[in-house]
């Protein structure tokens, strides 16, 4: 299965080939010139990173299957560490397929996820249809959504995986988008994933630990903040031991 993009060069593109996810990339960088090829059979594990509109998306085509790719059942960190978030709206970023976000509605939040995809939010509104939940979901590139400042009871990102510039800037975003009491529950890779080889992004500067998210969440008090070894069993691309950083924090 091969993905190809429409003409036209963005950030997110750009993003592709700088971070080394287009490994067989034909492309010359300018607007309506070069189209970059990805081939889905080398295994890639894209990172949900800045996409196009209008253009035909490699997370699309990995979600177009009927299979929910990283199982129904929600993330086990997040699903253990929820009581924590107060009454009120919760925005999952990088929501894909849903199995958070529905998961969280059956036990009566308003939720909101964001993502990119299209096909994974249309599959995250069938699930929520399946499981006698409502959702509102927002097709929308991280780069350009902006999370509305002290609105949000909890704020959830699970893999969301990001260029650096971008991550940063979305987790600060994140931190000022709770209310006063408000909770952010994080849980991605670490760099040392890379060794395990059971899912997550090809690059280390797309993952975390726990000194950046200190960092980049500084505004937050921390109820958790860690990195351990796990094992990761969310359908076929996150399947073993894994390396993770969690993040449970509140705003003042």
């Amino acid at each position: 299965m091969v993905w190809q993009s429409c003409p036209g060069t963005t950030y997110a593109k750009l993003a592709w080939l700088q971070a080394g996810h287009i490994r067989d990339a034909t492309c010359q960088i300018g607007y309506g010139i070069g189209m970059p090829t990805v081939n889905l059979e080398q295994g890639l594990e894209a990172p949900h990173i800045p996409t196009f509109k209008g253009e035909l998306l490699l997370w699309d085509q990995r979600y177009a299957i009927k299979e929910y790719i990283y199982g129904t059942a929600p993330n086990a960190f997040f699903a253990a560490e929820a009581w924590r978030i107060p009454e009120g709206p919760v925005l999952f970023l990088a929501e894909g397929e849903g199995r958070n976000a529905v998961w969280l509605a059956e036990r009566g939040h308003t939720v909101t996820a964001v993502d990119s995809s299209a096909v994974g939010l249309e599959k995250a509104q069938r699930l929520a249809a399946e499981h006698g939940v409502t959702i509102e979901t927002v097709c929308a590139d991280l780069a350009e959504y902006s999370i509305t400042p002290g609105a949000w009871a909890g704020i959830v990102s699970i893999f969301g995986h990001l260029p650096p510039d971008l991550r940063c800037q979305v987790h600060r975003q994140a931190a000022l988008g709770l209310r006063p009491g408000g909770v952010f529950i994080l849980e991605a890779y670490t760099p040392r994933q890379l060794s395990y080889g059971t899912g997550g992004p090809p690059r280390a500067e797309l993952m975390m630990d726990q000194t950046t998210l200190g960092n980049e969440l500084s505004d937050l008090r921390f109820l958790l903040l860690r990195e351990l070894e796990r094992e990761v069993s969310e359908g076929r691309h996150h399947s073993g031991q894994a390396h993770v950083v969690q993040v449970v924090a509140e705003a003042p």
